[in-house]
This record gives C-alpha cells, structure tokens and sequence, in this order.
C-alpha cells in the first residue's frame, strides 16, 4: 500500500492525481510520475482533503501562487475570511494558506479542508498555543507534534515547519548582529521557545516522527525559512544560508522516508541577487521545489509591496522558483481585506505568467499571441477574453469610452491610433485623422 504520491511514484505506479495534473500541463504522465519520484514535482494532496483538485508544484510545470489568509486578535470575522478564500478562488490561486493566530482555529481550518477544492496550508506554530491554551514557553514538544498530528487528520495538504533553526542559530543571531534580525513569525516563536526553555528545536529534534504523521496522511512539508531575511541588508548572509545547508540535509531525509517536500525562500533580496539564491537552493536541496516570499526588492514601498514582490516574484520564478506566495498593498501595514488579496492576487499571477513565458512553458504564451491577434485586428471583446482579468479592463474602457465616429480606438489615441494607421496604409486606405 502506497502512503503517498512520492512513495507511488518511486515504485512506478502513476497515481489518478499524477493523471489529472499530468492532463492540466500538458505533459506526458511518465514523465510527471518521473519527477516526482525525484522530488523535483510534490502533489500536496492530504488523502482526507477529498473535495480537492490536485496540482503539481515544481519542475516543467506552471508557476503556481498561494494565498495568505487567516484571523488575528484584531480581525476575527470568518466570513470575511471565506469572502476573500472566494475571491482567491474565482482569480485562480492555486492554494489557500490559513495563518489564523486567534479564535477557534479549527472551525475555519476544517471549513477549508471540506469546501475548498485548492491546496491548503498551515503553519502549526502558531496553532500550538491557540489550541493547548498554553503561553509559549509552557509548551512542550509533544505538544507541537499534536498539533501538527490534528493538522494532517484535519485535511491539511502542505504544514510549514521551521525544523532547520536550531540552537546554534541563536549564537549566530547573537554574533552577526542582522539589522532585521529574524521577521518569520514561526521563527521568531520557536527561537523565543529554545531561549526561554534551553531546549532544542522540537521540529528539529523530533523530525523523524513528524516524518511519519506526514507519511501517514500524505502532508507535504514546506521547509520553513525561518532566518530569510527581512530587508535588503540582511539577504543572502550567513545565517539564511546555513540555515538552507541544513534544510537541504532534511530534505533528503523526508525523501527518504517518502515524505514530499517544499522549501521556502527568502523574503526581501535585491534585484541582483535572486538569481544566485534559486541557484543555491536548487544545489543544496535537491532540486526540491522552491516556495518563495515575493521575493521583496526594495523596503521603502509599504502600501505598494504587492508591486516590489511581484517583481522579485518574476524573476525568481524565471530562475527556477516553482510557487510564489503573495504578498498584498497590506504587507507590512494590516490584515489585508478582501480588495488587497484581490490585488496582491492580480499582481502574483501576472508575475507567475512573466516567469512561465520566460521559462518556456508548453503553451504560456498561448494567450499573448491571440492579444496581439486581437489588438491587429482592434477586436476589443477578443481582447476582454484575452485579458487576465477581463471586467477591469472592459470597466475601464467604458468608463473612458471614445468618441463614436472613432469607436474601433480608445480615448488614449483616438484616430491617431498606431493600428488604426497601419492597418489602413497596409490595405491601401485614405486615413483621415482631423
């Protein structure tokens, strides 16, 4: 009996999910059942998450974008949460992270699991103290590996776990003096736990049982970064990567076991040097999928950071990165509402789309060149169908509407159009223009 898609895979049995996202790329099934055996692909697929439309994350295959969702003290309004699971859902986000701190978590948790056919995630950190009703430091080890345990029995398909910061991280974050130190949330909470406790890392320590909770219902691990760094000055320094040196160990330990994995990236990381740090992931992980935070290329844009992270998204998922994790205008600054997710959503999947024409995925392009087929030809209901979000861009074209005797134009350029122009020239045509 096979556990998981991995443990499938390696013996070469091609699973009915293997044929669903092998069908939706557009690729041969052996070929995906190959990857995955790899490790390159995982198929987050929680067996008790039955309402769920598989995907597959990793290599030769579509960018994919998640979802960060979830109530605080402040904001605890479920409905407002599924409001906004809705509109992820309706844009085409792949996958739906609950990153709930407040409240009866697992109401919304179990809500998810039952009714939402996209992956789901969770970081169980966070839950641990919400559902044992336990200050941090009153927490035992135990306690975090029954919470990720009520996860995986719950439908969860992918948990992020920070299992590769470990006591010699507090030294490191204690001698190299980060400007940001560390701004993971799950991070912080366990480097707070080991300094308060003088234990070690309970993810860390204890990994090969959560190996066998993960095996059991097929929960993929998402590898946390707990030391990526917070802004510019800090990316790429000796903590994040040593930190990935020992997720890279961990990896193959999973793999091993027949538990897939994901690893996380960095968050803010300038321009230049994205490209090295999918580089280095890819060397020291195994070609495990990678799951990026933007990444942020700048740290002076609070209110624009969907924008600065689309544009690391873009180039990280040219170089390699396999899922991208939003990030909204709210970033930084609040609970994000159901108009940021919509555009942190918007700005995600274009920079998804960037990175698979780049990359050369079967058919990315498809769309662009029927758009250009359409813009040839001024056919706007063509172009509205062409469009990534189409009621925006009709919506804008009415609200700005042109005169009618030029109404094949827009109001930007009326008769002065370029296409207008060449298409008459080309056919030979008086072009009037006064």
């Amino acid at each position: 009996m096979f556990y998981t898609q991995l443990e499938a895979a390696k013996e070469g049995f091609v699973t009915d999910e293997m044929k669903i996202v092998a069908q939706k790329e557009g690729i041969p099934e052996e070929r995906l059942r190959e990857l995955v055996a790899a490790g390159q692909v995982v198929i987050p697929c929680n067996r008790n998450h039955i309402c769920i439309d598989p995907e597959g994350i990793g290599k030769a295959l579509r960018t994919k974008i998640n979802v960060n969702l979830g109530t605080s003290r402040d904001v605890t309004d479920y409905d407002s949460e599924m409001e906004k699971v809705n509109w992820a859902i309706r844009l085409g986000a792949e996958s739906i992270m609950d990153l709930s701190t407040h409240g009866d978590t697992r109401i919304f948790r179990r809500k998810l699991t039952g009714e939402c056919k996209a992956m789901i995630g969770t970081v169980p950190v966070y839950d641990s103290v919400i559902h044992h009703k336990k200050d941090l430091a009153e927490l035992t080890a135990e306690d975090f590996l029954d919470t990720i345990r009520l996860h995986a029995e719950d439908g969860v398909d992918f948990v992020t776990l920070h299992c590769g910061i470990t006591r010699q991280t507090i030294d490191q974050i204690r001698k190299h003096k980060r400007r940001l130190n560390i701004v993971s949330r799950g991070g912080s909470l366990l480097f707070a736990w080991m300094s308060m406790t003088g234990q070690e890392n309970p993810f860390y320590e204890y990994f090969d049982d959560i190996l066998e909770i993960c095996r059991l219902h097929d929960v993929t691990i998402s590898l946390g970064d707990a030391c990526r760094p917070g802004c510019l000055a800090d990316a790429t320094d000796v903590c994040q990567i040593e930190e990935l040196v020992r997720l890279g160990e961990l990896t193959k330990r999973a793999r091993e076991k027949g538990v897939q994995v994901i690893v996380e990236g960095p968050g803010h990381v300038p321009l230049n040097q994205i490209q090295a740090n999918m580089e280095l992931e890819d060397s020291l992980c195994g070609s495990a999928p990678f799951y990026v935070l933007g990444p942020l290329v700048t740290d002076i844009a609070p209110g624009y950071d969907h924008i600065t992270a689309a544009i690391g998204g873009a180039v990280a998922g040219m170089h390699g990165a396999s899922f991208l994790c939003y990030v909204t205008p709210a970033e930084h600054l609040a609970l994000p509402n159901a108009e940021d997710v919509k555009e942190g959503i918007m700005a995600f999947k274009i920079a998804a789309h960037a990175a698979d024409i780049a990359r050369g995925i079967r058919g990315a392009r498809d769309r662009d060149d029927a758009m250009a087929d359409a813009r040839k030809v001024l056919d706007w209901e063509q172009q509205y169908a062409c469009a990534i979000d189409p009621e925006r861009a009709r919506s804008i074209r009415d609200s700005r509407a042109p005169e009618k005797d030029h109404s094949e134009t827009c109001s930007m350029c009326g008769k002065f159009c370029a296409v207008r122009s060449m298409n008459k020239a080309l056919n030979s045509e008086y072009i009037d223009i006064l």
